[in-house]
């Protein structure tokens, strides 16, 4: 069964970036310390990264996070969605505007101009149609930025949240969360090593 999993890093303090993040900054003043982890070679935050990738049939991206990515400083062969640990899942991005051109010409992009919910609905499709040509379960990655993320879990189209907490406080920057309804989650695992404490929870239902 196919689940939406808003996955994320994020500082003590709440920030998903640093302060003044920009197309040739995504992360902010300071932000590359959320995601140490990611470069980490423990093997708790190995088989973390790699299992959420691995399991990536579509990935949801705002706006703002295309532009970075797809920039001149965004991923590369050794810095893109996974890298080279799994191959290249279907990416959807929601924006009002598709772009004019894309760099990243060998990545599958479709791009969503009807909201947040069509854009889930064309991700769960893509990643429904995978794990039927690949004989295993795929999932929807809600990978960003911190809008997208915080409007797909108050919207209730998430399932799944999945938080990687570093050890830093930003002070500043971009918030996951800026209000709404309260809610309790189900938590489901917690991983911990030096580098971040990953944290799984339900959120639907």
């Amino acid at each position: 069964m196919t689940r939406i999993i808003a996955d994320i890093s994020v500082s003590l303090d709440g920030f998903v970036t640093g302060p003044d993040p920009g197309p040739r900054n995504g992360l902010g003043t300071g932000g590359e310390a959320l995601h140490t982890w990611a470069f980490s070679d423990d093997p708790d935050d190995r088989r973390v990264l790699r299992e959420a990738t691995v399991r990536s049939g579509a990935v949801i991206l705002g706006r703002r996070l295309f532009d970075v990515v797809d920039g001149p400083e965004g991923w590369d062969d050794s810095s893109g969605y996974g890298a080279d640990e799994v191959g290249k899942p279907a990416f959807v991005v929601v924006t009002t505007t598709p772009p004019t051109s894309v760099r990243l010409t060998d990545l599958d992009w479709t791009f969503v101009t009807t909201g947040l919910a069509d854009a889930v609905a064309t991700a769960r499709e893509r990643a429904e149609a995978a794990s039927s040509a690949g004989g295993k379960d795929l999932d929807v990655i809600l990978m960003g930025g911190g809008a997208t993320v915080g409007s797909a879990l108050e919207a209730g189209l998430a399932d799944v949240l999945s938080l990687h907490l570093a050890p830093v406080v930003l002070g500043a920057g971009t918030p996951l969360f800026t209000g709404g309804a309260p809610r309790t989650l189900v938590q489901r695992s917690v991983i911990s090593t030096s580098t971040a404490t990953h944290l799984t929870y339900d959120v639907s239902g």
